[in-house]
Order: C-alpha cells, then structure tokens, then sequence
C-alpha cells in the first residue's frame, strides 16, 4: 500500500529538477501524476519513464486555457484531482537599481501569477473530489531577502502569504493549502545561477554543510499530499540544511 493509492497529483514545472523528483516519487507511493512543464521533450521523456501512470501536459503557468487543459486531462485521463504541487520558478538575477521592469515581470508571472492560476484551477476539480492538497513550492528566500533577487523574493513572500488566503477560505472544502520552503537545491536554477565555487562557498558553512538534493524536497512534497498531513494547512514548511536556523560565530 502506498501513501497515495488512488490519488491523482497535478505538478507544474515537472520536466526536471524538484518536479520530476516529485512525479517519480509520487508514482512510487501509488499517486498518478500530470506532469506540466514547457519542456516537451523532457517532459515526455519522464511520463514515458513512469508508464501508465504519468502523462504529459505542455503547461505554460501563466496560461489560464493551459491549466484549464492540465485539470480536464487529469480528470478525462485518471477520473479526478487531488493533488496539485506548485512547483514551476524561475529566477533573473540583478541588483535593483539594474533590474529591468521586463525581467521583474516575467519572475512575478510565473512565480507568482502561476501559483495564483494553478490554484484558482484546481478547486473545482478538488471540491468534486471532496477536498485535496495543494502544495505551493515557496523558498527561503520567502523568510528573508538577499541580494540582487528582489523579483525572486518578492514572488515567493507572495507565495507564502497566498497559501495562507487560500488555506483559509478553501479549508471548509477539505482542502489544504501549504507553503514549502526549500534553501539551495541542487536543481539547474542553482546550477545555472552559480558556479560550483559559489555554490560550495555559500553552503560549507550551514549546519549539515551541504546542498540539498530534489529528492529530499520531493518526500516533504509528498508527506503534505498525503493524508498524513490531514491537519496541517496554512503552514509553511522549511527545508534548508539549516540555514535559516542562525549562524556560528567563528571569531574571524
């Protein structure tokens, strides 16, 4: 028996990374997943992987006819929703006073206008089903600001204080609506935004002196989709090896 035996799971930003780690352990438990991304490739390369029980959706989360798209495949194709995981980001790089209004823009729209219609989408689907989780992948970087990512920052602290609106008004549904919040994740973000010099600078000195791995998000992810998280709602979740726990005063 698995933890999610006859549940279904929407995940956006699925081709790779946190998302495909979700897909692949959400199917181990015994979920059926919708894997959305705009990857095509990949993302169909993993649904293939996963056999009959995942499928691929081409999901641009800025879309509203494409999430529109994603829930009626998930209710045609595995006869309902029950889970969705709000995993899809991206993240533009550069000081305020640099930033472009473009590049501010695209991070708010997918960061977070994305979460907003990925939401708004699924409550209907999950109302018929009796309730369901909803699992808003946030950061650390919800908690607290740093440097030239206030686009970044500014869509996850909207992520988080979302999740709390819609835990709130959802939660008469049975729906729960949680926040996660991941420090550095060994995913392409990290690997695109940071060499491996910077990558291993800024976590050597965290309480479990290392990266995290997708797969560690992945089981948190799958703990609030399931029914072991049946009272938790309106919570945010920290994953960071430690780094927000404080800092070691070295005498430097």
């Amino acid at each position: 028996m698995g933890v999610l035996d006859g549940k279904v799971a929407l995940i956006s930003g699925a081709a790779r990374g946190m998302g495909a780690a979700e897909g692949r352990l959400f199917v181990e438990a015994g979920g059926c997943v919708v894997l959305g991304d705009v990857l095509d490739a990949e993302g169909e390369e993993l649904a293939s992987e996963l056999g009959d029980s995942g499928i691929y959706v081409h999901l641009d989360v800025t879309s509203e006819t494409d999430w529109s798209a994603a829930v009626a495949e998930a209710r045609s194709s595995f006869g309902g929703l029950d889970v969705l995981v709000n995993n899809a980001g991206i993240l533009k790089l550069a000081p305020l006073e640099s930033m472009t209004l473009d590049d501010y823009t695209a991070v708010i729209n997918v960061n977070q206008t994305g979460v907003f219609l990925g939401m708004r989408a699924v409550v209907e689907a999950m109302k018929a089903a009796g309730g369901g989780s909803i699992v808003n992948i946030s950061s650390i970087d919800g908690l607290f600001g740093s440097t030239n990512s206030l686009a970044y920052v500014a869509s996850k602290f909207a992520v988080r204080g979302m999740t709390k609106v819609a835990a709130i008004e959802l939660g008469p549904s049975g729906i729960r609506v949680n926040s996660i919040h991941p420090g550095g994740v060994l995913t392409p973000m990290v690997t695109d935004a940071l060499t491996d010099e910077q990558a291993q600078a800024l976590f050597e000195d965290i309480p479990l002196r290392r990266i995290g791995m997708p797969e560690e998000v992945a089981k948190m992810a799958l703990w609030l989709a399931s029914d072991g998280a049946s009272y938790s709602t309106g919570s945010e979740f920290v994953i960071d090896g430690g780094f927000t726990a404080g800092f070691t005063l070295t005498g430097k």
